[in-house]
């Protein structure tokens, strides 16, 4: 499943816990913001709490952020 399918799903799953559901989001969040960072420039962690906080509606702590940055990354690699 694509990240943006388990985003949605995860938004309007009730079966999932919040942990898991923060995480898939935070993905999802990380991934916009490293797509929208300025050319030559990395997403920072507040791009990522801005971003989840704009579209998702979501807060997340800075150390999810960050986690979500570096899984972004791997996948990248």
């Amino acid at each position: 499943m694509t990240l943006w399918r388990q985003v949605l799903a995860a938004l309007s799953d009730d079966t999932l816990d919040d942990a898991t559901r923060e995480a898939i989001v935070a993905r999802g969040a990380a991934q916009l913001a490293v797509r929208r960072a300025p050319e030559g420039q990395q997403a920072t962690p507040d791009a990522v709490l801005d971003t989840a906080f704009h579209e998702f509606s979501l807060l997340l702590t800075v150390e999810q952020a960050r986690e979500a940055l570096r899984e972004v990354g791997r996948a990248h690699e």
